[in-house]
């Protein structure tokens, strides 16, 4: 019948809606989702500056840990052994300056090298400590005397400043040349100022050398 409309339904309002979201559930979607993808990129890269961050500190304690085991190393076999520069003037056992401004700041003859290689030269080595560009660096020569040095290693990298003190008969020597009688000094102290204005302090001894026996009993 032509009046009969269950023959012919029209799709109600609410059936419609079933089939998909209006333009307001979309954008409140869309903006849900750009909240959650900014705090995930802001977290993300808060993370890859506190792990740059963490790295950079940890290569720098490395650093320093790595100057202070090198130089203690040096100090501790210091031996009385005078040398000759390039143009065969003597140079005195060990000598040192107040501050990074001395080239070198720090010189000696140390024991105990190593010769893995079997190679003609002695078993005590001539080292050096200067500061240039910043940085600490470590200065070997291949020969005691008359030998050019080898290529300087860097130790510390963003040194602002540094002072080395002297101990003898307990008192402090902001400069060390030595003599006859007293050819080392006991100890050293090392003050540096990092690029960040940070200071570090450290002492050392001298002369003192590694591996010595003691009897417990």
């Amino acid at each position: 019948m032509r009046g009969d409309r269950s023959l012919n339904p029209l799709p109600s309002r609410e059936g419609s809606r079933e089939g998909g979201f209006t333009l307001i559930e979309v954008m409140i979607s869309l903006m849900i989702f750009g909240l959650l993808a900014a705090a995930g990129v802001a977290l993300l890269s808060f993370s890859v500056r506190a792990q740059t961050a963490t790295a950079a500190k940890l290569d720098d304690v490395s650093a320093l840990n790595r100057l202070t085991s090198v130089l203690a190393a040096d100090l501790a076999q210091a031996v009385n052994r005078n040398s000759r520069d390039t143009r065969g003037d003597p140079v005195a056992a060990f000598a040192g300056g107040k501050d990074g401004g001395s080239s070198p700041m720090l010189r000696m003859v140390r024991g105990g090298w190593s010769n893995l290689d079997g190679a003609r030269r002695p078993g005590e080595q001539k080292v050096e400590y200067r500061l240039a560009d910043g940085a600490i660096q470590r200065v070997s020569y291949p020969m005691l005397d008359g030998a050019q040095p080898d290529a300087p290693t860097a130790m510390l990298g963003g040194v602002r400043a540094v002072a080395l003190r002297y101990r003898v008969g307990g008192a402090w020597s902001d400069h060390w040349e030595g003599s006859a009688r007293i050819p080392l000094p006991e100890a050293i102290e090392l003050r540096v100022v990092r690029g960040d204005g940070v200071p570090f302090r450290a002492l050392f001894l001298v002369g003192s050398g590694y591996g010595e026996h003691v009897d417990a009993g």
